[in-house]
Parts: structure tokens; C-alpha cells; sequence
């Protein structure tokens, strides 16, 4: 470098200082050394500016590997929402299905509360005509028991001999051969006529008492031989004296009976039913007889009289509740419901 020019103009002016003027070269290299620093400066700028772009853009990788994992997870968090949304509206569904089966269910419970409150009506209602019945059949067994003695009494007391009138375990009345007949005959014997007097009272008071009479299909005279002699003779004798009671029971006490005769009918039956052994003189006695029997209409009457007596009714009422079962009422004299199919069974028993 050259050395700059110093230009010396004379001596000072009036201050008596002398001045000072740089030369180009030093103002080139001044300007130099400034860019120079700039340039530097510039250099070093743009290298901390490149690291921090570097770091900004794995900051950025970063992020972006960030957000993207985010963006997966959003992804799944959304999947599973949308399945427990399907999951909530299926059991939305399920719940609107069972509130229409309760709904249903509802309605057949009411339904059969209904049913129900029916029902214990109705067997309450049952209940109360088993009740009724119960004290019919009782009249009704009352009344058979009282016919039975008082015509076993009244046979009794008439021939002074208890042995010749029995009332068997069929509840029929049974009258021995000797009461009526002598040995091989249908012709009723004078001293006979007595007792059939007397059923001649006891049929009329009984027939006249409408509840009695329209439970009554026929009253059968019937006839039985031993097994002595002809079968067929036997049959013909065993009808022979049935019709011969029959007859004198419709004629007998100025025809107290004929207003009454569409009930009584006579069968004989011979030596085909046998209450004893026909080996024996004495069995044999026991199957020469007259039985008498009443055929009611009512098939059910003779079952309900032996089984609700026997039984005790109880009260469906209160049997849902745990109550003890209805008392045994006393016996009224309500007759019993008419019935119309006929049946073989006997007032007295079968």
C-alpha cells in the first residue's frame, strides 16, 4: 500500500491548527474491510440460518410424523366411535323391541288378570252351586234315609217279623217271597196286602211332593227266584209276582196310586241275580224275593250324593288366599236343579 499523500496547503489559518484529509486508498480500504464484515457476518447469518432450517424441517418431519400418527389414532377413535354408535343404535333398537314386548306383555298380563278375576268369578260362582248341590244331596240322603226306616218300620210293625224285610247293601228294599207269595205262586196272600198298603201310603206321600217326583225316571218293581226247577219257568214266576205287586200297588187303597202309574214298571228276573248261594236252603230263601227301586233322571245325583257327603267343599273363594276350606253346610230344602238324561241308578241305590 502506497503511502497516501499528504497535501499540505500552508500554514494554518487564522486558528493557527493544521488540517487533516484522508487519502482514497485509505477510504478503499475502510470500505473493504466493511464489506468484508459484512460478507462475514452474512456468512455466519446464513449459516446459523441454515442449521435452524435444518432443525425446522425435522421439526417439521417431526410434527408431520406427529400429526399423522395423531391422524391414525383420530382414524381409529373414529372407527370405534361410529362402532359404539352402531353398537348404541342396535341397542336403541333392542330397547324400542322390548318396550313393544312389555307393552304386549302388559296387555296379556291384563288379560289375564282378567282372565283370572273370570275365572275366580266363575268358581265362586261354582264354588257357591257345589254348595247348593251339596245341601240337596243331603236333603235328598236325609230324605232317603227316612223312607227306608220308615218303611222298613212300617213293614216291620205290620207283619211283627224284622227278618222278612232287609234293605240291601244296593240301598234296594228287599222283601222276602214269604211277605207276599206261598212256595211256586204269583198269587198275593191276603195277610200280604197290609204292607203293600203301607207303600202304598209311603210311594203317595213321596210322589206328591213335586221336588221329590221330578228327580224320579220309574220305580221298578222287581221279582228273583232261587234256582230250583226251569230256568224259564223261573223267569215267568219272577215276573209273575213282580207284575202281581205292581198291580195291587196301582189298585190297592182305592187306586191311591194310579195318578202315578207312568213311574212304576215290574221286571222279572229269575234266578240270574242272586244275593246268596243257591247250594243252601237258606240262600236259596234269600234269593226268592221282591225287590223295590227308584231310577232317578240324573245320572250324576246317586255319585254327588255318596262323594259330597263323604267330602268336605272347599271354598275356591278363598283357597287362593290360604283360607281353610268352607264348613260343611247344614242340609236346606232347596231341591236340586232338574236333569233330563235318564240313567240306571236307584233312589234307594242300584
Amino acid at each position: 500500500m502506497r503511502r497516501a499523500a499528504t497535501y499540505t496547503h500552508g500554514t494554518a489559518e487564522t486558528g493557527g491548527e493544521q488540517g487533516f484529509w484522508p487519502s482514497y486508498a485509505d477510504m478503499m480500504s475502510a470500505v473493504a474491510l466493511i464489506l468484508f464484515f459484512l460478507m462475514l457476518i452474512s456468512y455466519i447469518q446464513n449459516l446459523i440460518t441454515g442449521n435452524d432450517l435444518q432443525n425446522t424441517q425435522e421439526l417439521l418431519s417431526d410434527t408431520r410424523a406427529q400429526v399423522a400418527a395423531a391422524q391414525a389414532e383420530y382414524d381409529a377413535v373414529v372407527l370405534q366411535l361410529q362402532g359404539l354408535t352402531d353398537d348404541l343404535n342396535r341397542k336403541q333398537d333392542e330397547i324400542e323391541a322390548y318396550a313393544i314386548q312389555i307393552a304386549q306383555q302388559t296387555d296379556t298380563i291384563s288379560e289375564q288378570e282378567k282372565l283370572i278375576g273370570d275365572q275366580r268369578a266363575y268358581l265362586a260362582a261354582a264354588n257357591d252351586e257345589i254348595v247348593a248341590m251339596r245341601n240337596q244331596m243331603q236333603t235328598i240322603a236325609v230324605l232317603r234315609l227316612s223312607i227306608l226306616n220308615q218303611i222298613k218300620e212300617s213293614i216291620v210293625e205290620v207283619m211283627g217279623d224284622a227278618s222278612k224285610v232287609d234293605i240291601g247293601d244296593n240301598g234296594n228294599i228287599i222283601l222276602s217271597e214269604g211277605v207276599f207269595f206261598d212256595l211256586g205262586s204269583s198269587e198275593i196272600k191276603p195277610e200280604s196286602e197290609v204292607v203293600l198298603n203301607e207303600l202304598i201310603d209311603v210311594f203317595s206321600a213321596f210322589l206328591r211332593n213335586e221336588d221329590n217326583a221330578k228327580y224320579v225316571d220309574s220305580i221298578v218293581i222287581s221279582g228273583h227266584t232261587d234256582s230250583t226247577g226251569r230256568e224259564e219257568d223261573n223267569r215267568v214266576l219272577s215276573t209273575d209276582r213282580a207284575n202281581s205287586v205292581l198291580n195291587y200297588l196301582l189298585s190297592g187303597k182305592n187306586a191311591a196310586l194310579s195318578g202315578y202309574a207312568e213311574y212304576f214298571c215290574a221286571a222279572g228276573y229269575g234266578e240270574t241275580r242272586p244275593v246268596a248261594s243257591n247250594d243252601t236252603a237258606a240262600g236259596q230263601a234269600q234269593n226268592r224275593r221282591i225287590e223295590i227301586s227308584m231310577i232317578l233322571k240324573d245320572e250324576t245325583v246317586l255319585d254327588i250324593v255318596e262323594q259330597y257327603l263323604a267330602l268336605d267343599v272347599p271354598d275356591t273363594r278363598t283357597a287362593t288366599s290360604g283360607a281353610a276350606p268352607a264348613a260343611t253346610p247344614a242340609p236346606t230344602e232347596t231341591p236340586a236343579p232338574a236333569a233330563t238324561p235318564k240313567s240306571r241308578f236307584s233312589f234307594f241305590g242300584n
